[in-house]
């Protein structure tokens, strides 16, 4: 297992928010702001990792194909760690969010996000429904 965050109970049992209590009490903002702190190291250790591999691939190579395939491996590289910078930033809003109290709602409706999609995706900002509802006027926008 990664470094995903878990806390453990004082009997020593992984804690997972629960719909049986309180909606974003301490325990459970801690929880999700230890998940998101350890999700940013994960990416940002993996990120140096890039950094080394970029640098260790200067060489330049004589057949054609080997130096392509270098340019396209370096390409997505820098695409993939592109999408990493995004998801840090959407982090860092998350842990803003759960410094000042907005953390778990929904920016469109105001209402609490399911534990469950927070869960599976702790950067969220709208809940299901309201997600849907967005999905559905930017794909009736593409189709304009």
């Amino acid at each position: 297992m990664n470094a995903i965050a878990s806390i453990k109970a004082e009997d020593g049992v992984e804690y997972r928010p629960s719909d049986a209590e309180p909606f974003m009490n301490d325990r459970q903002l801690a929880y999700f702001r230890g998940k998101l702190l350890a999700w940013k190291d994960d990416i940002l250790r993996e990120s140096k990792g890039t950094v080394i591999n970029l640098k260790a691939e200067t060489e330049n190579h004589p057949d054609l194909l080997d130096r392509a395939s270098s340019a396209s491996d370096r390409a997505l590289e820098l695409r993939t760690r592109d999408r990493q910078r995004k998801l840090i930033s959407k982090i860092d809003e998350a842990l803003r969010r759960i410094e000042d109290g907005s953390y778990g709602y929904c920016e469109e409706t105001g209402e609490p996000i399911s534990l469950g999609r927070l869960e599976a995706r702790p950067t969220a900002t709208l809940s299901v429904e309201a997600q849907e509802r967005h999905e559905r006027r930017e794909r009736v926008h593409r189709d304009d």
